[in-house]
């Protein structure tokens, strides 16, 4: 198949956005085209984009400028029988296979790109989605220039921000703006990490905060609370400590008609010890314990080493000698290690800041939020490592967050016309 056989729309949504054409254009009708601005792009129904300003012969229009790869698409897509497309001012096309009309008669001008671009983006940008790697570009990202990359990795920081953002508004709004309640499951969906995540955050669900405050003061009620709750509490036991959690739980959860989750749905396997679901429990379970009222506290804290002093939790005594119930295994407290603080800060506490305010209108918390994340040292997973072996190092866990955003939602996704290191490789 011929490279240029089959052009796709977002390639040429792309040249126009970024003015990638020739200089000299005209249009279908043999008049001469400028492009003073190519306009706002719409990513909703309705035109490509939004104010675009381009001259045509003497006159200068302003408006919304639609982009397709055959003119006849303009047909094929109902645009001549919907009113939002009848004032384009300028109807941009790969190849101008058939003139459009608007509903008076009047012929919409079109500008034709084929052979007003350099091919040689075009050739770049195939070759990228053919290529099997695990990031497209990976044989060249390195070459980008420095001040390229921080200024990209400023824009996916602040769009991965505001992902987090949108899942916290999410629950607010499902929780009647409960900031304490929302706070609490984001945090103990936290503590199950990758591996039990979800099985933590149904915990939270199924347990609600007001509970676990009515016996804030009792530390093995709250740990019956919360392992009763897991499902884990269901068989016999030889040990005192289970066999009185056992029984603590068995009266909570008649007073309050609790019902557990699946037992099943945690997982052992492939985990470190030390990650075991029982010991983050446990440990879960003191952070509450040091204080219910957890969001006030952790906004009222000046200082990021205060707030990773305080999450600094050791699991009850028990599991100093356990990783589960009823079996002996060496003798060692079980801490919340400073790698688990710092990925609960940038996962939960700094996206909670940011939320909580944006929604009071406080920019102090703003500030402190984007300021907590540049102090904390980059994340060490399997994606930044993998950069980092291509030449992108994290300075900072500002900058490991925009890495993640990137290949998540990016990279993985082939988006390279929408990435700024995309277009910097593409039009070398």
């Amino acid at each position: 198949m011929n490279i240029y056989s089959s052009i796709p729309e977002e390639f040429l949504v792309y040249l126009w956005k970024h003015s990638l054409t020739n200089n000299k254009l005209v249009t279908s009708g043999g008049q001469p085209l400028t492009i003073i601005h190519p306009g706002t792009r719409n990513m909703d129904s309705g035109p490509d984009f939004f104010n675009g300003r381009v001259k045509i012969g003497n006159t200068t229009w302003a408006g919304n400028i639609e982009i397709h790869v055959l003119s006849s698409d303009w047909r094929k897509h109902g645009h001549d029988n919907d009113p939002a497309y009848d004032n384009i001012i300028l109807h941009v096309v790969y190849q101008n296979d058939r003139p459009v009309f608007r509903k008076n008669g009047e012929l919409i001008p079109t500008l034709e790109l084929k052979d007003n671009f350099d091919y040689r983006i075009l050739e770049n940008y195939r070759k990228f989605l053919e290529l099997n790697k695990w990031i497209p570009c990976e044989e060249m990202i390195a070459s980008v220039n420095r001040f390229d990359v921080l200024s990209w990795l400023d824009k996916l920081m602040a769009e991965r921000l505001e992902h987090k953002a949108l899942e916290i508004e999410n629950e607010l709004n499902s929780t009647k703006q409960n900031f304490q309640e929302v706070f609490y499951r984001k945090l103990a969906k936290n503590f199950g990490f990758k591996t039990n995540g979800d099985a933590f955050a149904l915990l939270a669900q199924s347990l609600p905060l007001n509970i676990l405050a009515k016996h804030k003061e009792h530390i093995l009620q709250l740990e019956a609370l919360l392992f009763g709750q897991a499902g884990m509490l269901k068989t016999g036991f030889k040990d005192d400590y289970p066999k009185t959690l056992k029984k603590e739980y068995a009266f909570l959860s008649e007073k309050y008609n609790l019902k557990p989750v699946d037992r099943k749905l945690w997982k052992f396997m492939r985990l470190r010890p030390a990650n075991f679901p029982t010991i983050r429990i446990s440990q879960f379970a003191q952070v509450i314990y040091r204080s219910s009222a957890l969001l006030n506290k952790i906004l009222e804290t000046p200082k990021l080493i205060d707030v990773m002093d305080f999450l600094k939790v050791d699991a009850s005594g028990y599991w100093n000698t356990h990783f589960v119930f009823d079996k002996k295994a060496g003798n060692r407290k079980k801490r919340l290690g400073t790698a688990s603080i710092q990925l609960i800060l940038i996962n939960t506490i700094v996206p909670f800041l940011f939320v909580y305010g944006r929604h009071k209108g406080d920019a102090e918390l703003l500030e402190k939020a984007l300021a907590w994340l540049e102090r904390l040292p980059p994340e060490s997973n399997a994606v930044i490592r993998r950069y980092a072996a291509l030449g992108i190092k994290p300075k900072n866990a500002m900058e490991s967050q925009a890495l993640i955003e990137m290949k998540h939602n990016y990279c993985s996704e082939k988006r390279c016309l929408e990435c700024r290191i995309g277009h910097v490789l593409l039009n070398r």
